[in-house]
């Protein structure tokens, strides 16, 4: 039986192994390599993405727990040209290292700034996704520039 799910906005159906982890269907099928393998058992983040806009650890998720359901990845988190404003701070504070972490953790802090628009520092340091580069500061820096560009959208 084939699973059913929304990737980016686009219907897909897929009637292989529902058991596969989501990470490999973005990354093999759909052919969406922005969300990365880190670690493969849910400790690392690399793999975030977003299920009906809430943070999950693609690698340990299973087709079959998607079904119905709507999955965001880096590659859908921008609306055209526009990219989203925790993707515009990444920029402006310049946050990537080697960038391997970062499609996850930038869907970490859009999960986070979505639930807690004001972070404080205990919010911002919650965050789980571990980046090998010891960029934290700037990507602390980020989330709270992030929170400041979504505020004034806000009011625009």
């Amino acid at each position: 039986m084939a699973v059913e799910f929304t990737i980016n906005g686009r219907q897909v159906s897929f009637a292989g192994d529902a058991s596969m982890p989501l990470l490999w269907y973005l990354r093999d099928h759909a052919q969406l390599t922005g969300t990365k393998f880190g670690c493969g058992i849910g400790a690392c983040g690399a793999c975030t993405v977003h299920v009906d806009s809430a943070a999950t650890r693609s690698c340990i998720t299973p087709l079959t727990a998607i079904a119905g359901k709507h999955i965001t990845t880096i590659e859908g988190l921008a609306r055209g040209e526009t990219l989203h404003p925790v993707q515009r701070a990444w920029i402006e504070e310049d946050v990537p290292q080697c960038g391997y972490c970062q499609a996850g953790q930038i869907l970490a802090a859009v999960d986070l700034l979505k639930r807690k628009p004001n972070p404080g520092v205990e919010d911002i340091n919650a965050i789980t996704n571990l980046c090998r580069c010891g960029t934290y500061p700037r990507i602390r820096k980020a989330i709270a520039r992030a929170a400041t560009l979504m505020k004034e959208e806000q009011q625009s």
